[in-house]
Parts: C-alpha cells; sequence; structure tokens
C-alpha cells in the first residue's frame, strides 16, 4: 500500500475518532485535517484552500444571510403564527406544525426556522391544552423532511452536488430533490398522524421550579447576630465566591431586593439562596447564617412585578457555546442570574459557573422584564416564550419574501447558477435594507462554512490516493455482487448510521467520494448512490444529538432519549425502505 494512502488512512481514521468523540469542535476538527494534509503533501495549497471558494461553501454562506433577512423583517415568524391560527385540534394542530416548518425549512436554513418556531409551537401547546412533548419531535423532523426538497434545503445538499459536479457528473438542479423528497415529507406526516399516540410521549408540563429541581438547591438563611457578615455587602463579603452560593433576594423589614450585591447585611435579614447543599451546610456551621427548616418554593418565591423567570436554550451559533458562565461574565453582560440548567433532561447540579455550555442547553434565567426584551434580541438565546409584537423591519417583509423566490426561481429554471442568484440577493437584502451589513456577517454560521471548507479536501486526497476505491473495492464489494439496488440500500444505510455519531456534513464528504469510486467499479451512474448519501445525511431521527434540530426540542419538550429511539428508529426504517425503492426509479442507473 502507498504511503500517501497509508496517511489519507490515518487521517481518516483521525477524524471520524474525533468527530465522534465530540472532545474537539466540528470544525476544529476539520482545521486540524486541512493542517495535516497540507503538512503532508497530500494535497497543494491550491487544493488545501479550494473548500474556501468551492460553490457549496459560499452558497451556504449565502443563505444563511437571506435566511437572517426573513427573520429581521418578521417573515418567518409570520408564517409560524400562521400555524398558531391554523391548529384548532390536537390533530390539526400536529398537522400545521408539520406543514408550516416542512414548507419553511425547504427555503430556509431548518435549524434558523426551528428555532423561531419552538415559542411558537409551545404557545400552540398552552392554547390548545397539549403537552408540548406531543408538537416539538415532529416540528424537528419535519424540519428535516423539508429539508431534503430541494438544493439548498440543507448545506448537504449544495456539498453533495458540489462534488458531483467536481468528478464531473454535474450538479443537482433546484427541485431535483423534491422527487422523492416530498414523497419522503407526505409518508413522515403520516406516519406521526397514524401512530403518534403511540410513539410521542405524553407528559404534562410541571411548574419551573420542579422541572429545574430548585428545590434542592434554593432555600432561606437567616443572618444571625453574631453573623460575620454583619455590616457587610454580598460583594464586600465574597460571599459567592467563597461558599459557590448566589443571592437571589434580601428581605430587608418590609423591603425586598433582588440581586443585592451592595446592600449591608443587618441581623435579622432573610437572604434567599442558591447553592448545593454541602456549601448551604458550611455556611450553616460557620458563616453565622441559620438555614429555614420550614422553607418550601414555589415560582411564585422567585417572580414579581419587577422579575421574571423564563427559559432560554443555547441557540445554535450562540457565542456561549463551549465557555462557562464564569468566562462570559453571564451576570453583568445579560443583567441576569442562571438559577439552574438542563442539558438532555437532567439538571446539572455541579458548579454552574464552570459548566461548559452546549448546544441546546436550558437556563432557567431570573431577570427584569426589560433584559428578557434584549435577550430575545440576542441570537444567542432561543427565549421559550411567545411574544406577540412586530419585527422593526416588518414593513420590508415582503421585500425579503420577494428577494428569496427570485434567488431560487432564476436558479430553478436555469438562468443562473444558485450561487450567483444566492450573492446576488445578498446584495439585494443590504440594498432594500432587509438586513444591515454588520447583520449579514453575523448570519453566517462559520463553524459550517470551516466544516466545508476543511474536509472537503480530504476528499479529495482520498480520490487521488485511491483510498475511495479501495474502500469501495473492499467494504462494498459484496453488495456490488447483489446489483446496484443493494448498493442504493448499503449507501443509505451507512450514512444513516454514520450521520447519527458525527456531522452530518463530515458524513456526506466522506461518503460521497466512496460513492462515486463505487459507481465508477460498477460500470453505473453514481447519481443514484449520491442521492442515497444525501438523504440518508439530512434525515436524522433515531438519537437527540444526531442533528441540530433534534437536540434544540430535547428540553422544551421534557424528553428523554429513548423518545427518539421510540419515533426516530422506525421512521429511518421506513425512510430507508422507501429510498431504496424509488431512488432508483428516480435516477436511473
Amino acid at each position: 500500500m502507498p504511503w500517501d494512502m497509508i496517511a489519507v488512512f490515518a487521517v481518516l481514521l483521525g477524524a471520524v475518532a474525533l468527530f465522534v468523540s465530540e472532545k474537539l469542535p466540528v470544525d476544529m476538527v476539520a482545521l486540524l485535517v486541512l493542517a495535516t494534509l497540507l503538512l503532508t503533501g497530500l494535497v497543494s495549497p491550491e487544493e488545501g484552500i479550494s473548500g474556501f471558494a468551492n460553490p457549496a461553501t459560499v452558497t451556504v454562506a449565502a443563505m444563511f444571510v437571506l435566511t437572517a433577512g426573513l427573520q429581521k423583517t418578521g417573515a418567518t415568524a409570520a408564517v409560524g403564527r400562521l400555524l398558531v391560527r391554523l391548529a384548532r385540534t390536537p390533530t390539526i394542530a400536529l398537522l400545521a406544525v408539520m406543514a408550516v416548518a416542512a414548507l419553511a425549512s425547504a427555503f430556509v436554513n431548518n435549524t434558523a426556522a426551528v428555532a423561531v418556531f419552538i415559542p411558537l409551537v409551545l404557545a400552540v401547546a398552552a392554547r390548545r391544552k397539549t403537552p408540548p412533548s406531543r408538537l416539538l419531535i415532529p416540528l424537528s423532523y419535519a424540519a428535516q423532511f423539508g429539508g431534503v426538497c430541494t438544493l439548498i434545503g440543507t448545506s448537504t445538499n449544495l456539498l453533495v452536488s458540489s462534488i458531483s459536479e467536481r468528478a464531473g457528473y454535474g450538479a443537482f438542479s433546484m427541485f431535483e430533490f423534491g422527487r422523492l423528497g416530498v414523497v419522503l415529507t407526505i409518508a413522515g406526516m403520516l406516519y406521526f398522524l397514524l401512530f403518534s399516540r403511540w410513539l410521542l410521549p405524553d407528559r404534562v408540563a410541571a411548574s419551573l421550579p420542579e422541572v429545574y429541581h430548585l428545590g434542592e438547591y434554593i432555600t432561606e438563611l437567616r443572618v444571625g447576630e453574631g453573623s460575620k457578615y454583619v455590616g457587610r455587602s454580598i460583594r464586600d463579603s465574597k460571599l459567592g465566591e467563597e461558599h459557590d452560593v448566589t443571592v437571589l433576594r434580601l428581605l430587608h423589614g418590609e423591603r425586598k431586593i433582588w440581586a443585592p450585591l451592595d446592600q449591608p447585611l443587618a441581623a435579622g435579614d432573610v437572604l434567599l439562596v442558591r447553592g448545593r447543599i454541602p456549601e448551604l451546610m458550611a455556611l450553616k456551621g460557620t458563616a453565622g447564617l441559620e438555614l429555614d427548616p420550614e422553607f418550601q418554593l414555589g415560582q411564585e418565591i422567585l417572580e414579581s412585578d419587577e422579575l421574571k423567570l423564563v427559559q432560554a436554550l443555547v441557540a445554535p451559533r450562540s457565542r456561549l457555546i463551549g465557555r462557562t458562565l464564569k468566562e462570559l461574565d453571564f451576570r453583568s453582560r445579560y443583567h441576569a442570574l442562571v438559577l439552574a440548567i438542563l442539558r438532555r433532561g437532567h439538571h446539572l447540579d455541579q458548579k454552574l459557573n464552570a459548566v461548559r455550555l452546549q448546544l441546546g442547553d436550558a437556563l432557567l434565567l431570573q431577570a427584569r422584564p426589560q433584559e428578557l426584551e434584549r435577550l430575545r434580541a440576542d441570537e444567542s438565546f432561543i427565549v421559550l416564550e411567545e411574544v406577540e409584537g412586530a419585527a422593526p423591519r416588518r414593513h420590508r417583509a415582503p421585500l425579503a419574501i420577494g428577494i428569496l423566490a427570485a434567488v431560487v426561481g432564476i436558479a430553478a429554471f436555469g438562468l443562473l447558477p444558485i450561487l450567483v442568484t444566492a450573492i446576488a440577493g445578498v446584495a439585494a437584502l443590504v440594498l432594500t435594507r432587509c438586513l444591515t451589513l454588520d447583520e449579514a456577517y453575523a448570519a453566517i454560521d462559520w463553524k459550517v462554512i470551516f466544516l466545508l471548507a476543511g474536509v472537503l479536501p480530504l476528499g479529495i486526497a482520498m480520490e487521488r490516493s485511491g483510498a475511495a476505491r479501495l474502500i469501495s473495492d473492499g467494504a462494498l464489494g459484496w453488495a456490488g455482487e447483489l446489483g446496484p439496488v443493494a448498493l442504493v440500500a448499503v449507501f443509505y444505510l451507512l450514512t444513516a448510521v454514520l450521520t447519527e455519531l458525527m456531522s452530518n456534513n463530515a458524513t456526506a464528504v466522506l461518503l460521497a467520494p466512496i460513492a462515486i469510486s463505487t459507481a465508477v467499479q460498477q460500470g453505473i451512474d453514481p447519481r443514484p448512490l449520491l442521492m442515497a448519501v444525501t438523504f440518508a445525511a439530512s434525515t436524522s431521527f433515531s438519537t437527540p444529538v444526531g442533528y441540530q434540530t433534534n437536540a434544540m426540542v430535547y428540553n422544551p419538550g421534557g424528553y428523554r432519549y429513548a423518545d427518539f429511539l421510540r419515533s426516530g428508529v422506525p421512521l429511518n426504517v421506513v425512510f430507508w425502505i422507501l429510498s431504496t425503492l424509488l431512488i432508483p426509479r428516480i435516477w436511473s442507473f
């Protein structure tokens, strides 16, 4: 085996291991892959940076901006509010949620669409007295259904189209995916309409203190006569730093003082504090603070006219991801207290300031109403509370919709490539003031861009070194003996499994060159195999971590890991069977 093939396999295995372990962010793994390929000479410098100039990478960046134009003008939220009006009964609510999410996600980034729709779906659930757990998994899955209906529905579609074009087999057209995507969307919607009562949990929402187990961490402490804190403020006494507790409220006579950092303490004052049991017991023993053994926490204790409790999810592209509350200086930056954190249904009982935040983490925040407005405007959060209000640029929503329609329509009729129309659409959004230039830059998910740009050269190295052909000869040779339909089934299944373990884009980049090599070896058109890779990589239902939208609905729906297995695995099997049967009929070998 030549040394370059050995080196490519080493890079490939290392990349897969890092993607699966999640020890490093996916974009960091992609940059490590790129650096290794360049340092070892497996790709030339021109080939190494070709991913940044790849049409798929540039188009994906432009689509992020086009999606932001719809969000900033309120066009996406207006579509979402349509489902609120349509949802007259639980069954109609389920159908409306899936239909609206699928339609929106066919033309805008599906994670952005789900971020907008989550608060609206929660509002539908509350008004129709339907548990959110009956609607949020369908929302996530339907966003994936819609994404496989058009070329721009997901970055994976664009990516595989670009790989196909580079290999000399042509790009995919705008609605080429729709011939199968619409069938899968209808099948997915029927699946939930017929079987949701058995597949989805029916969990009644508890109060926020109960959901976040605050009763175990929040209590009242009375300042004793001999306490060393008498006459000192919370800030000066460094109570929080020494004992890892957070003082939420000070009851001083008849006065209630929230977040009382600079108020001097007096004997008899009552502090409402959050901390772990060992720290609270230590305070009792050493600081002259007495625990109230009869204290019972209710939501009314944590809220007032001046202060509200609200849940906020860590959003995709959030600046919070990978950082701790302490590093962010969260309290000073956002003027809000984090009372608890939920991750995949489990409350975190370690020191909150030391938790490295992840996508989909649910934060229970205590803040003043005016600060909540700032949180809603910050794209690092998805505040789980619908607010009836007009977007400041609502009058430009028709412009944003018209620009997106022109981008899609001109590309669909083949008048100009999608790359050209997307870039022109971005310029039009900024010129018409649907977006500012700063908002356009901020809208781009640079992690996705660097992921695409970093792993695309790995595909080049796999093809040039012969690694892709060797894998197709060895691992998939037996399937080739069963015929091309069996190859479609194998590629779909392999992609679906890998997508549950690592990034869907990385899976597509790794398997697309192997699909092309396999097709060449078998003497068939690679398009059906590439379609199997594309559809399987863009529809990940079986785990809450396989796709971003699944992670986003986990906590708001009160789900457990098993809920995704129960509802997702059968749906993945349905899609696998339908795709295996229909791909060869739609795209001939």
